[in-house]
């Protein structure tokens, strides 16, 4: 399987894979993967109504920061902090029940990746908010989810916790509302309330109490981004099977990394620090596992509660695939902005054997092509997949 390289953008350069990529584990011989089964899936009564009234906040999220900044960005993680052509390698060896949808074969596949930050405001780094990552796979050969009939890609959405601040799109949409509250206020006062949140943050991982919520405000710790794992957090189809996603540095480079704090005073820390590592002349390209971690029990690792992490000593988080990422410029202020402009990534944006599942994934489905849509019409700027006709 020789896939096309990728065509959008600046994102043109095939990449060689170098030493280093090794088949993955199967993990416990005796693991049995739990098969779907639709019944797994269910909305609840109220669920339409709180879709729709997650799709109006953010709307007018983007709405209000596009007013302020003379263009629209994204709805969520609005600030990209490097923009990187990568490869994705599917590692040999892996057995039937990782051997699925994308992970067939040990195919080798150009990817773009994205590294951000919430909300919807181009906010200074000082406010430190989750991290995030998206990772789309280009010239993705099989059959697609009808929500996604064109073009060739596979998008993977992750930050950097395992699990999302509440069970479905009922229980976010009071967090939506406080969230919208702040869009567009003084940048200054976020700065100091994500001082706080950040102390209060580290006094309760110091005692081993749960700190989602206030990382989602604005606690997240001001880590070095390329040190970190990330998760999608909600569940897919793996195959016949249900799965997760995870991202682990996997470079000895990366893994020193790991909580290095940045600057508290740079506006643009995160794109400094991605910028300098990606840069370094002596630097080899960086790796991360792409890994899966399989249902088991469908009460312990329910479909439907994004909140509930999955117990990793019930299955562990496997390697399906390797993510290489060369020396190159991040972020380039004259042309990242516009080229991040021209993209979307979406889970939705995949292959029917990696079909989103969930009401968290039912949500974004909504909500996404609706920020999708106004940012494309606000900037007169339409989005293009790449290996689309006429993207290169």
């Amino acid at each position: 399987m020789d896939p096309r390289p990728a065509t959008a953008g600046t994102f043109t350069a095939p990449l060689s894979i170098g030493p280093g990529v090794a088949a993955a584990t199967s993990g416990p011989p005796d693991a049995q993967p739990l098969r779907y089964q639709p019944a797994y899936e269910h909305a609840e009564p109220d669920e339409a109504a709180a879709i729709a009234q997650l799709q109006e906040i953010f709307i007018a999220m983007a709405q209000k920061a596009a007013q302020q900044h003379g263009s629209a960005h994204r709805a969520v993680h609005a600030k990209g902090q490097a923009l990187l052509r990568a490869r994705l390698q599917v590692l040999p060896g892996l057995p039937p029940h990782l051997a699925q949808g994308l992970f067939a074969e040990p195919a080798g596949y150009d990817a773009i990746v994205r590294f951000s930050s919430p909300p919807a405001e181009q906010l200074p780094d000082g406010v430190s908010t989750p991290r995030a990552v998206a990772l789309k796979v280009v010239n993705v050969p099989g059959q697609r989810v009808p929500e996604s009939p064109d073009g060739r890609t596979q998008d993977f959405l992750m930050v950097n916790g395992p699990v999302f601040v509440r069970p479905g799109p009922q229980g976010f949409v009071k967090d939506a509302r406080l969230l919208a509250a702040t869009t567009g206020r003084a940048p200054r006062a976020k700065e100091v309330l994500s001082t706080v949140l950040r102390g209060a943050e580290a006094v309760l991982q110091a005692v081993g109490a749960d700190s989602t919520a206030l990382k989602g405000m604005g606690g997240q710790p001001p880590t070095h981004p390329l040190g970190e794992t990330y998760f999608t957090q909600v569940p897919f189809l793996y195959g016949p099977y249900m799965a997760k996603f995870s991202l682990a540095p996997a470079s000895p480079s990366l893994a020193a990394l790991q909580g290095r704090d940045l600057p508290a005073h740079d506006h643009d820390a995160q794109r400094h620090a991605i910028n300098a590592f990606f840069a370094a002349a002596t630097a080899a390209a960086a790796e991360w596992e792409l890994r899966v971690q399989l249902c088991m029990d469908i009460e312990r690792m329910p479909i439907e509660d994004a909140s509930v992490e999955w117990d990793a000593a019930l299955s562990p988080h496997i390697p399906v695939a390797r993510l290489i990422i060369p020396p190159q410029t991040a972020w380039d202020e004259a042309v990242s902005p516009l080229a991040e402009a021209e993209l979307a990534f979406d889970p939705w944006h995949t292959l029917a054997a990696h079909r989103p599942l969930g009401a968290i994934n039912r949500a974004r489905r909504i909500v996404m092509a609706a920020s999708r849509g106004f940012r494309s019409t606000f900037n007169r700027c339409p989005i293009h997949e790449p290996g689309e006709p006429g993207v290169h």
